[in-house]
């Protein structure tokens, strides 16, 4: 492994440090728009491609950025054609990527992206550099700077549980995203504050089926006695809130049009950490995703940028 890219510009700490840093994954992504997704052993002729930045890491870094909140990115790309790609995407969207290694003789992460004609997507990725990330990359001094430490599941547990760990002694606040949707085989849950899942991935946890807002009032309540605080997006239906350290709350979804729902759930952890990060009470940053998620929902891809 080379050691970090210590010449890039501290773009978003400007000096002072980033208020939330984010350790996750970064995905060159290449999205496809077709009338449906493909079925076992099915070809479906596409109507064109783009390329497009991605990886959960990367999409919730650029969001919290997005805000006004100085971001950090820790994270791991390939050195080739993709990782320069990404690191190209990390600068345009202002985000400090110092603790971003480019590893030589590693590809990096990929997906593809199918985009149906109701909205929705199929993806598979390629996970490539996100599994040679070390929790280190940052050190406690960086690390101490910020409020907020945002995680999720695209790159080891292991690593996420030790960041997670350095993360309370330090006095962030950590969010774990918890998807996509697996099992805990580590001490992690022990060090997240703030757990954020859709309706599959708070099933798989155990709150239960979610297939209305007041199901996912329930699960959230019923996943608070193991989180500190829970936030269960139910997609149309909506979102929920539990927990101790707030009043449970439940907001119907915005009346929208969707356009697609691709990167939705990155756009709402990504604002709602931002909100945290400047001292807004947990209500008033839930009120801030959900309403920036809808944004990009009801936004067409090229469009996208521009938010």
């Amino acid at each position: 492994m080379t050691t970090l890219d210590e010449t890039s510009p501290d773009i978003a700490g400007q000096g002072t440090g980033p208020a939330v840093v984010v350790v996750g994954s970064l995905h060159y992504d290449i999205t496809v728009d077709a009338p449906d997704r493909p079925r076992r052993g099915e070809t479906v002729t596409g109507r064109r491609w783009a390329p497009k930045f991605g990886g959960k890491g990367g999409n919730q870094a650029a969001a919290a950025q997005a805000q006004g909140v100085a971001t950090a990115m820790v994270g791991a790309v390939g050195d080739d054609d993709f990782g320069r790609g990404l690191l190209v995407g990390l600068d345009r969207a202002g985000v400090d990527r110092s603790a971003v290694a480019v590893l030589p003789g590693t590809g990096s992460g990929m997906s593809v992206a199918i985009f149906d004609d109701g909205g929705d997507y199929g993806a598979v990725i390629v996970s490539g550099a996100n599994l040679a990330i070390r929790d280190d990359q940052i050190p406690d001094a960086r690390l101490g700077q910020a409020r907020v430490l945002i995680l999720q599941n695209e790159i080891p547990e292991a690593v996420n549980a030790a960041v997670a760990r350095r993360a309370r002694q330090l006095g962030l606040a950590t969010i774990l995203n918890a998807a996509p949707a697996r099992s805990f085989t580590t001490d992690l849950p022990d060090h997240v504050d703030i757990l954020v899942v859709n309706a599959i991935e708070a099933e798989m946890l155990g709150g239960g089926t979610v297939e209305s807002l007041e199901d996912a009032e329930r699960a959230a309540d019923i996943l608070a006695t193991r989180f500190g605080l829970v936030v269960v997006t139910a997609g149309g239906d909506g979102v929920a809130m539990a927990g101790a350290a707030t009043h449970p709350v439940a907001l119907p979804a915005l009346p929208i049009t969707v356009v697609s729902t691709h990167g939705a759930g990155d756009m709402f952890v990504g604002t709602f950490a931002a909100h945290l990060a400047r001292g807004d009470a947990p209500e008033t940053a839930l009120h801030a995703a959900n309403a920036a998620a809808a944004r990009l929902v009801s936004t067409p891809e090229h469009a996208r940028p521009s938010l």
